[in-house]
C-alpha cells in the first residue's frame, strides 16, 4: 500500500511539472476507472452498466485531455505519467479497503508517515528537498486536509461503500482542482479541455445514478 502510494506521488509529481495543472486534475478521473477495474477482475466487486459505461467515458475523456492545444493538437508525453499515477492509486485503494475495517486513524498514519518518509527520501536523493519554514508549514497545513483528513474520510467510506463506489464519489475532487486552477493559476484552457469537461461532467452524472439506483 505505501509502495504504490509514494510511485503514484512521485508519477505525479513528474507529470503535473511538465503539463497543464487543469487539464491534469481531470486526467486524475481516471482513477476511478483504475480503481473499478482492479477491485472487479481481483477482488470480483460487482459493477453495473452505468458505472462501465461511465468508465469508459473517463478512459476516452482523459485520452483527449492528454492533447492540448486547440489548434495543433500536440500529444503531451508527460500525461502519461499522470495515467500511470492513477493506475497505481487504483491498486493502492483497493489495498487500502481491504484494511478498511480497522482503526482509520491507524491506517492514515502509517500511510502519511511512510508514504511522506519514502517520497522526502527520493527527493533527498534528487537534491530536491526544501526544508525553508516558509515552505514546510504551509505544507503540513495543507496536507493536514487535503490528505490527512481526506483519507480518513476516504478509508471509512470504503467500510461501507467499497472501493468502486467510494472511487466514484472521490472523482468529484478533480473538478474543484479544475475550479482553483482557475482562481490561483489563470490557466488558459483549449478545446479540449471543454470536451473532456463535458464528458466527465456525463460520467458523473452516470456514477451518481447508479449509486442511488443501488
Amino acid at each position: 500500500m505505501v509502495l504504490l502510494d509514494i510511485l503514484a506521488i512521485i508519477s505525479l509529481m513528474f507529470g503535473l511539472s511538465k503539463t497543464n495543472s487543469a487539464n491534469t486534475s481531470l486526467i486524475g478521473n481516471f482513477e476511478l476507472a483504475a480503481t473499478t477495474i482492479v477491485s472487479f477482475l481481483v477482488f470480483r466487486e460487482k459493477i453495473s452498466k452505468k458505472l462501465l459505461v461511465s468508465i469508459a467515458l473517463i478512459t476516452i475523456a482523459g485520452i483527449i485531455l492528454t492533447f492540448e492545444g486547440s489548434s495543433s493538437f500536440y500529444f503531451n508525453f508527460y500525461s502519461i505519467f499522470v495515467f500511470l499515477s492513477c493506475v497505481f492509486w487504483g491498486m493502492e485503494n483497493n489495498c487500502t479497503r481491504l484494511l478498511s475495517i480497522k482503526d482509520t486513524r491507524i491506517i492514515t498514519a502509517i500511510k502519511g508517515v511512510f508514504s511522506g518518509l519514502g517520497c522526502l527520501i527520493i527527493a533527498c536523493l534528487l537534491k530536491k528537498a526544501v526544508f525553508s519554514l516558509e515552505f514546510v508549514l504551509p505544507s503540513m497545513l495543507l496536507g493536514f486536509f487535503s490528505y490527512g483528513l481526506s483519507v480518513s474520510l476516504y478509508i471509512f467510506s470504503q467500510r461501507y461503500l467499497g472501493a468502486s463506489k467510494t472511487g466514484a464519489y472521490f472523482s468529484s475532487a478533480p473538478f474543484f482542482g479544475v475550479v482553483f486552477s482557475f482562481l490561483f493559476l489563470s490557466q488558459e484552457l483549449g478545446i479540449c479541455f471543454y470536451i473532456g469537461l463535458i464528458i466527465m461532467i456525463i460520467s458523473y452524472y452516470l456514477v451518481i445514478k447508479d449509486t442511488m439506483d443501488s
